[in-house]
């Protein structure tokens, strides 16, 4: 009996045991199952794996750089000269009227406007359209074939006007943009690039060389002939002439020599053309090569600036004067060249059938040789 009742209280304890258990393990995987905690490995992978939105990030931010502001200032001054070439009769039958077109840029209220001489030339009518899509009548106040300029005055209101600057300080390096509106139809089309040299000199093919060209590797093309080429001051230091795909002694060709006429030179001469209607090119039969501080240290030179004769012209007023290759020329009349006044500055301030004193430099000795200038005719 006491066996019996001591085997009875085992099993009841046992079975509560066992209630116990599977009632606390129960409640315990109850919990998990609303709670569950998983490895952090596998939330992270749960959460990437999350669908996302279809949202496209836009950004307003307005970028603003030198290049942006300089074409800001300059661009309304810009113009597309257009002209109309009459047809006429050849060979091969009539021809019927052509349309050329360039650029060009306004230099003063009342509408005067600076271009290339050969984006006019042989035009018998001329209008320019200015940057926002207006076209106004235009006539041509006088040229300078030589140089490669013309003068143009369009009647109307000015939209802007180009500052020159002084292209006698240009330094090979130095960031320039050039603006014009190749072939006619990409109108105030903006390139940039570099002063690659100064002080070029190129055949033209018409007997005489174009000298003192800005080189530059800011892509020119056809069309863009007469627009401005500008410094990040937006200053105007060249004029957008022509472009160099080849030297012509060899199939080779090369991109990024595009070539301007400086500032100084187009001062020069369209300030006359507009006073006067015309320039008369006063010559004195040099070529010559800019000398300046870092030249004259170079090469030893006794003086820091002056001109250098490269080469003098048979039957000239220089040769008639007795200059010879090698010489330095210091002065013409009462212009010394120097910082701000340069060969050609000095030249172009005294008119055809002027009689001056040419200073030279020669080994050590100063010379002073009388000359007349005369009138520079092409060929």
């Amino acid at each position: 009996m006491r066996r019996s009742v001591f085997v009875f209280i085992v099993v009841v304890l046992v079975f509560f045991s066992v209630m116990l258990g599977a009632i606390i393990g129960g409640a315990y995987a109850y919990r998990r199952m609303e709670n569950p905690v998983m490895p952090t490995a596998v939330v992270a992978l749960a959460t990437e794996a999350e669908p996302q939105t279809n949202t496209i990030a836009v950004s307003s931010t307005e970028i603003s750089t030198t290049i942006t502001n300089v074409v800001e200032m300059v661009e309304p001054a810009v113009v597309t000269v257009v002209g109309t070439i009459p047809g006429q009769r050849t060979f091969f039958g009539f021809m019927d009227e052509q349309q050329v077109s360039g650029s060009g840029f306004i230099i003063s209220e009342d509408g005067y406007i600076i271009t290339n001489n050969h984006v006019i030339e042989d035009v018998d009518s001329i209008s320019v359209v200015l940057s926002d899509g207006t076209e106004l009548s235009t006539f041509v106040v006088g040229t300078d074939a030589f140089a490669d300029l013309a003068v143009l005055k369009a009647e109307g209101k000015m939209p802007g006007i180009s500052v020159l600057g002084d292209s006698d300080l240009l330094k090979p390096g130095e960031t320039v943009v050039a603006i014009g509106s190749p072939l006619g139809d990409f109108r105030n089309s903006v390139t940039a690039g570099v002063i690659s040299a100064t002080g070029r000199m190129l055949d033209t093919g018409r007997g005489y060389e174009m000298e003192n060209l800005i080189q530059t590797d800011a892509a020119i093309n056809s069309g863009n002939s007469g627009g401005p080429l500008v410094n990040l001051a937006g200053e105007v230091v060249g004029i957008n002439t022509l472009v160099v795909r080849g030297n012509g002694a060899s199939s080779a060709s090369a991109e990024g020599l595009g070539f301007a006429i400086p500032s100084s030179t187009a001062l020069l001469i369209s300030e006359q053309i507009i006073e006067n209607g015309y320039f008369a090119r006063p010559y004195l039969g040099v070529q010559v090569q800019q000398i300046t501080p870092n030249v004259a240290e170079r090469y030893d030179l006794p003086i820091e600036w002056g001109a250098y004769v490269g080469k003098v012209g048979d039957n000239t007023p220089a040769s008639r004067a007795g200059l010879q290759v090698g010489d330095i020329i210091l002065r013409i009349g009462d212009k010394e060249i120097n910082a701000e006044t340069q060969f050609i500055n000095a030249l172009f301030a005294y008119q055809p059938g002027t009689d001056v004193q040419i200073e030279v430099l020669r080994g050590s000795a100063r010379l002073e040789m009388p000359a007349r200038l005369i009138e520079y005719r092409l060929p």
